[in-house]
This record gives C-alpha cells, sequence and structure tokens, in this order.
C-alpha cells in the first residue's frame, strides 16, 4: 500500500509539473533581459559631488552594474585619478564603461590613454551645438574620424551622443544623416538618446535598424504623455515607463541591432529627489518583457 500510494504521489506531482515545465520551455526563449543596467553620473550630478563614493554604493544597491561618467567640475575620474576611481566602482559593484568628454584634442588622448588602462569601453562626444550650415556638419563628421582614431589607438571605441539640434533640417538635410554618412563606422559609433530623437519626430527603431550596428549605446529617458509648454530642452522628459515610449518593443529591436550598453539618464524629475527617481527607473528596467 506505501508503494503504490508513493507512486501515486511522484506521478501527480508530475503530472501537475508537465503544464509548468511546458510553459517554462516555450517561455524561456522569448523572455530577455537587458544585458546590464546603466546609468550616467550626469543624473545624480549634485549627489556625487557632495559624496561620490555614498552616491555609488546607493546606486549599486539600486541593482545598477555599470555606470557613466561625464566631465564635470571634478573630472571624469572624480578627482581621484583613473584606477582609484574605477576601484571605487567596483567595490560597488559597478563597472565604469564610458565618460562623455568634449575637450580639446590633447586633453582627449591623454584621457584615451587613461581610459583604456582601467577597462573601460568608449569615449563619447556629447555635445557640438548648432551650426550655421550643413558644412559645418560635414566638418565635425572629419573631427570625429581623428577622434576615433585615437581611440582604436589606445585600445577602445568613441562615439557621438546626438541631442536634439542634430535632427533639425539645415539647409535641407537633417545633420544626423550627415553624421552617419561622413564617419567611418570602423572608427565612430552612435549613442541614441531615445528622448531627443521620439520628440523631435523621428523613429529611434528605423535608425537603429537602418545603421546596424552603428548606435552601440543608449540614454533612456521616456516622453510625457501630455506634452508641457516649451519651457527648456527637457520639459517634457519623465520616468521610464511613464510616458509614450513603448521601451519593451524599443529595448528588443535595439538588442536585435547590435546596441550593447544601456545607461538611464533624466534631467527632469517628479520624485523628490533624483536619487528616487533613479531607483524608479531601476524597478522598471527589472519588469520589462522584451521579446
Amino acid at each position: 500500500m506505501t508503494d503504490r500510494r508513493s507512486f501515486l504521489k511522484r506521478t501527480g506531482l508530475l503530472a501537475l509539473s508537465i503544464p509548468l515545465l511546458k510553459n517554462e520551455l516555450f517561455a524561456a526563449p522569448f523572455a530577455r533581459k537587458l544585458p546590464a543596467k546603466g546609468i550616467q553620473l550626469y543624473m545624480v550630478k549634485e549627489d556625487m559631488e557632495k559624496d561620490p563614493a555614498g552616491t555609488l554604493k546607493q546606486l549599486g544597491k539600486m541593482g545598477y552594474t555599470q555606470i557613466e561618467s561625464y566631465d564635470g567640475n571634478k573630472g571624469v575620474f572624480w578627482g581621484m585619478g583613473n584606477k582609484t576611481f574605477s576601484k571605487l566602482t567596483n567595490d560597488n559593484g559597478l563597472t565604469l564603461i564610458s565618460t562623455h568628454y568634449a575637450g580639446n584634442s590633447g586633453g582627449f588622448e591623454k584621457l584615451a590613454a587613461e581610459a583604456a588602462e582601467i577597462g573601460m569601453k568608449y569615449l563619447i562626444y556629447p555635445w557640438k551645438g548648432p551650426q550655421k550650415g550643413i558644412d559645418d556638419f560635414k566638418r565635425i563628421a572629419d573631427e570625429f574620424n581623428g577622434y576615433g582614431a585615437i581611440c582604436k589607438k589606445n585600445g577602445l571605441r568613441f562615439a557621438y551622443h546626438p541631442h536634439d539640434y542634430p535632427y533639425k533640417p539645415v539647409d535641407g538635410q537633417l545633420p544626423i544623416d550627415v553624421l552617419l554618412a561622413g564617419t567611418d563606422k570602423d572608427l565612430v559609433d552612435f549613442q541614441m538618446d531615445f528622448y531627443y530623437t521620439v520628440t523631435e519626430g523621428q523613429d529611434p527603431e528605423a535608425y537603429i535598424r537602418k545603421h546596424k550596428p552603428r548606435f552601440r549605446l543608449c540614454h533612456m529617458r521616456d516622453v510625457l504623455k501630455v506634452r508641457l509648454p516649451k519651457g527648456s530642452e527637457d520639459e517634457s522628459a519623465c520616468d521610464l515607463g511613464t510616458g509614450i515610449i513603448d521601451y519593451n518593443h524599443l529595448l528588443s529591436t535595439a538588442l536585435d541591432n547590435g546596441m550593447e550598453y544601456f545607461f538611464v539618464e533624466q534631467s527632469r524629475f517628479f520624485r523628490e529627489t533624483p536619487l528616487q527617481s533613479a531607483a524608479v527607473n531601476a524597478a522598471y528596467l527589472n519588469t520589462m518583457k522584451l521579446a
């Protein structure tokens, strides 16, 4: 009797587990996550200036694993030197992937060597500003090729981060198209800021597909469902998942077309502090269901 009961118990449990196992087997190939969750430190710049160690510790606890720096008052390594800052990030479960930097060529070459020394992947040029004519953007493309060559010589990559102005027509052309065409794909990648692409009326997925795999990095923030009056370039930015951008679909497309690094970045907040928004955004990324 005992053997019979044990057999029925085992077969009953097996029968119950088959549907669950079947669901897991069929769901697994379609359930994807981002390779890592990143954040651009400019989002929490006031906290970083006051307490870099404490701020990095909080970001690590939120679940971020990658960071991108920028050239602020204390430099991209926050006044610590490249190795010391890299150790601090690593101690908090974070990897310094990239930094924004718009210095001169001499400073750029020095930074490229320091970045390569600690295993960084990218130096990113964040801002050139609107130009008078489209020929100016052609000149900038040549300049970016030069920066790309410097990075390649040092064993890392160069990228450009377009804001809103490259999506505004100049002399009948979009500067972003001129920059993509005029830069060497072996030397220059791009970091898409989804907010600017969408608010300027362009289709981010179309650009990502057409120019695969040149958009290797991104900045993520959402766009309010009801746009606010013009007041600043970021007047309608909001936390991820609270706006109009379908990030589940968008990031699935990005992953399929060569994008590797994903950074939360926001400069307008509905929370009391930027760190609270950082936590909300990190939690949202955990809920995503990428095809």
